[in-house]
């Protein structure tokens, strides 16, 4: 800090000074007293007036040269506030406070950002074996069929006709699509407002619209699907879309052995909303993991029997859930199946539409 910008901040109070030693001049000499002693008057309080600035500023001058040295030995200069010198004024403490406080909003926030691109990066690598394995076995059934071919016009090693082998390769390819969609939903996630688009939804389009997407997958595992959602609501389709495929790879990846699947997608209007249920019977969920399976990364005891499983589908649609402002919870009892529960809010004006 160098004495003459410490000066000009203090320019009103030698101005005020200026004026008094004026006014006290003027007092003293209608009073009477002699220029003499009116000068050493003025001689004197200037001279206490330097010194007392003098004081100040040297004062000042070393507790911010102590900060500038705590600056330049600290990597992380963003916890200041946590090293700052003590000082005996009164807001030297009050900024001191202010900047700890501001430092720990700033450390926390810092932290949220490690988190979530750690957390951002253990998905990638995880999402990378995930695809592995529909590439991979795409790859295998295109040089099967290509040795096939070569070799005899009929179908080698228990190989399907071409049909079949097209089939399965559309199987493979629509794991691959969902997988594709899942990190794409899972990079907007944090900016997803930019994508959004509210609008009048027929929630029976969209539920459709996902089962003719999931088709092959749902003839292969021969599921019965019964679709009832007559009700509209006011929210982006794309999105629920998104949320409605993510369940229903569940309930086919975590289907029953000893019975034919079977899915049930209905709406049931409330006081204050739209619930959509989405029913499965498959092995459903032990009652001690029903409260963790939004949770990032928890497969489950289901999920360990599946080397696929990441745990990241229903924490991605818990996360979309809450950024467009829906409800979204399970019901669910070991080996009867699991509803999963979607509330989607109406507000009076829209009832009155």
């Amino acid at each position: 800090m160098k004495l003459i910008p410490f000066l000009k901040d203090r320019f009103m109070l030698l101005i005020m000074h200026v004026i008094c030693m004026g006014a006290l001049s003027a007092f003293l000499s209608l009073t009477g007293y002699g220029s003499t002693g009116i000068l050493l008057i003025l001689i004197f309080w200037a001279v206490i007036l330097a010194c007392w600035l003098l004081v100040t500023y040297y004062g000042r001058k070393r507790y911010f040269d102590e900060i500038e040295k705590v600056l330049e030995n600290i990597d992380q200069r963003y916890l200041l506030g946590e090293l700052l010198p003590y000082s005996y004024r009164l807001e030297d403490r009050l900024y001191g406070e202010m900047l700890h406080f501001s430092n720990k909003a700033v450390i926390e926030r810092i932290r949220e950002l490690e988190d979530a691109q750690r957390d951002y990066r253990e998905y990638i690598e995880s999402w990378v074996h995930e695809i592995k394995a529909p590439i991979t076995g795409i790859a295998l059934l295109c040089e099967r069929r290509r040795k096939g071919d070569i070799t005899s016009a009929q179908p080698l090693f228990g190989l399907a006709p071409a049909k079949e082998i097209l089939r399965e390769i559309s199987l493979e390819n629509q794991k691959t699509e969902n997988y594709v969609d899942m990190v794409l939903y899972y990079a907007r996630m944090e900016n997803v407002y930019k994508d959004f688009l509210i609008q009048k939804t027929d929630l029976q389009e969209v539920a459709e619209e996902v089962l003719a997407k999931n088709r092959l997958l749902l003839i292969q595992h021969q599921v019965r699907v019964k679709v009832e959602c007559k009700d509209m609501v006011y929210t982006d389709g794309k999105w629920i879309a998104f949320i409605l495929n993510q369940m229903a790879g569940n309930s086919v990846k975590y289907r029953s052995e000893e019975r034919t699947l079977a899915l049930h997608i209905y709406t049931r209007r409330e006081k204050d909303g739209v619930i959509l249920t989405f029913e499965d019977n498959g092995v459903g969920i032990l009652p001690e993991e029903l409260p963790r399976i939004f949770e990032k990364g928890f497969t489950g005891s289901n999920g360990r029997s599946h080397k696929q499983a990441t745990g990241m589908g229903l924490y991605l649609c818990k996360r979309l859930c809450d950024k467009l402002g829906i409800g979204l919870w399970a019901r669910s009892m070991p080996g009867q199946g699991t509803e999963m529960l979607m509330e989607f809010p109406v507000s009076n004006y829209i009832k009155r539409e």
